[in-house]
């Protein structure tokens, strides 16, 4: 059966039904940019110049420009109109760049460090002022390591012009779906935001859904069928270690949510008879029931300052976003345009909240602007849009989407102007997680 998994209440239906079937593999996601703003700010990322060694296998120009061009708030300069290549600030011609209407100049100079190193030096330049904005050297790095030197250019680059810290040296978990039947295998797949150098985490011909990110971007909380019932296991992502976090013989196990200090779970759970939200402190593993009610509660999310918890719950009659105080008391409605709401994401400032909203058969992804008096727009086009994860800059979603007879993923600017598609060449793509800010 090919299940699209609208969504982690249309699971939990299915699960008490008895209908889950079980059960991914480590495929390069294939990336293809779609869309464009044409009001975006224009600026030229020029190749950089290469000073010594071997022709390298990583275009850091190109990286940082499609890094730029997939935000949705920059329209880089096409390799093929870029008639002059600077590489230093007493080389560039301004009247050349203005004549090509572009704000921004991006140059920069790549240098042999030895033993397998490069070191890379970079320079912004505001165009109409003739001003270098910013400029630097990275620190040395392994040829093989340059595309993380080019995200963080670019991340830079997005912070100085913008006043916003970049994402695009961040990573993003998702689950995929290789095979069919008793065949299928699936995998929890670790990679760079844009989609690039994918990693197994776990791998089972069981289901795995639900990947969340810890707030230090060193561990991953997932669900797993492996043992035939629903269970929520934490694992390391360097180490491989793991742990079973909760996985009750009776009944389910799932939705898996860090707190903002990462000391906590929130989870949904049904052992007491249907499922409720539920917080566990990791250290001493004890749990606090939240909610008490007739209907299904799952999809728990913490509000960045930890004092909230968002959730799903169809106690109205169909599913709808409530929020309650972490630590249990009378949930709140919030959502109530649409014929459902499901599946809330909210963005670092809580100024944003991203729902699957959902009216007939037609599951789309919504923001609702708290900025903007709840103002509702969509970013995706349906017919069935869920899982969305907010970059940490909020500047990008990801998305899974159903698209023909494949489930892809979407990463899509928060305005749905631009947006990226990632699929895998044989199989499925799911139940995207865009992680935190990296340190290392």
């Amino acid at each position: 059966m090919r299940r699209s998994s609208k969504s982690l209440l249309v699971l939990i239906l299915l699960l008490v039904a008895g209908l889950i079937a079980g059960p991914a593999a480590a495929q390069t996601l294939n990336v293809q940019i779609v869309g464009g703003v044409k009001t975006a700010t224009p600026i030229a990322v020029v190749p950089f110049a290469q000073q010594g060694g071997s022709p390298l296998p990583t275009d850091i120009a190109d990286v940082i420009r499609s890094d730029l061009n997939r935000c949705g708030k920059f329209r880089s300069l096409a390799v093929s109109e870029i008639v002059e290549q600077p590489s230093q600030g007493s080389d560039i011609k301004f009247a050349t760049w203005r004549l090509l209407k572009q704000d921004y100049l991006v140059i920069g100079r790549i240098k042999d460090a030895g033993n397998g190193m490069v070191s890379v030096e970079y320079e912004l330049w505001d165009v109409n002022r003739q001003q270098r904005l910013l400029g630097g050297a990275m620190p040395p790095a392994s040829i093989s390591d340059l595309r993380s030197v080019a995200h963080q250019i670019a991340d830079a680059i997005f912070q100085q012009i913008t006043g916003i810290p970049g994402a695009f040296w961040t990573r993003i978990a998702y689950i995929t779906v290789v095979g069919t039947g008793n065949n299928e295998t699936y995998s929890l797949i670790v990679a760079d935001s844009d989609g690039y150098n994918p990693q197994v985490v776990a791998r089972s011909h069981e289901a795995l859904i639900s990947p969340k990110w810890s707030p230090d971007g060193n561990r991953l909380a997932y669900v797993s069928f492996e043992s035939g019932n629903s269970a929520i296991y934490v694992q390391n992502i360097s180490t491989g270690a793991r742990q079973l976090v909760s996985g009750r013989a009776k009944g389910i196990n799932s939705a898996p949510a860090w707190s903002p200090d990462g000391s906590k779970l929130a989870l949904s759970l049904s052992y007491t008879g249907n499922p409720e939200i539920y917080v566990m402190d990791l250290a001493s593993r004890q749990e606090t029931r939240l909610t008490r009610s007739l209907a299904i509660n799952t999809e728990p999310v913490w509000s960045p300052d930890g004092q909230s918890i968002y959730f799903t719950s169809d106690r109205s009659g169909r599913p709808q976003i409530y929020r309650m105080p972490a630590s249990g008391g009378t949930p709140d409605r919030i959502s109530f345009q649409g014929q459902q709401n499901l599946d809330a994401a909210i963005s670092y400032d809580s100024k944003q909240i991203a729902m699957v909203q959902a009216n007939g058969n037609v599951y789309r992804i919504a923001i609702v602007d708290q900025s903007l008096g709840g103002q509702v727009r969509f970013i995706s086009t349906g017919p069935i849009d869920e899982s969305p994860s907010f970059a940490p800059n909020a500047s990008m979603l990801i998305y899974a989407a159903v698209d023909g007879p494949r489930d892809v993923l979407f990463a899509v600017s928060n305005d749905g102007m631009v947006r990226q598609r990632l699929t895998i060449a044989n199989g499925d793509v799911r139940q995207p997680a865009w992680g935190p800010y990296r340190k290392n």
